[in-house]
């Protein structure tokens, strides 16, 4: 089994950790980390400290109201993509334990798409 970093813990969800295949567990937000544990494999967890998150980034669509995805930037091990139950409880619970300018939204689709577009206009300039 599997020893938590947390001592406390504030909130459990059912959740989709989205890392290649997808895979469902729960995720735990605690005081001194946030941790994935896969429901089938004991073997398959994720525990990243508060110390070790560079950013939370949430995909927000139609204005807040649906929050498909949301991925937490690690400083050292790369990105990681989770979806959740109740997105809004979760990431209220992070932003207790992340400093909340480090909590941004996503690019959307046009964005991207425009970014791209300025970028192709200005090389061949």
């Amino acid at each position: 089994m599997v020893q938590s970093i947390n001592t406390k813990v504030d909130l459990v969800i059912d959740a989709a950790a989205h890392l290649g295949l997808t895979e469902y567990g729960k995720i735990m937000i605690g005081d001194k980390g946030f941790e994935f544990f896969n429901n089938r494999d004991v073997r398959k967890f994720i525990q990243i400290p508060w110390e070790e998150v560079d950013y939370v980034v949430a995909s927000i669509m139609f204005k807040g109201k649906w929050i498909p995805r949301y991925s937490i930037q690690t400083k050292r091990n790369g990105t990681y993509s989770f979806s959740s139950k109740d997105p809004k409880k979760v990431l209220r619970a992070i932003r207790v334990y992340v400093d909340p300018k480090q909590m941004v939204q996503s690019l959307s689709f046009f964005d991207v798409v425009k970014r791209s577009l300025k970028r192709t206009f200005k090389k061949s300039n």
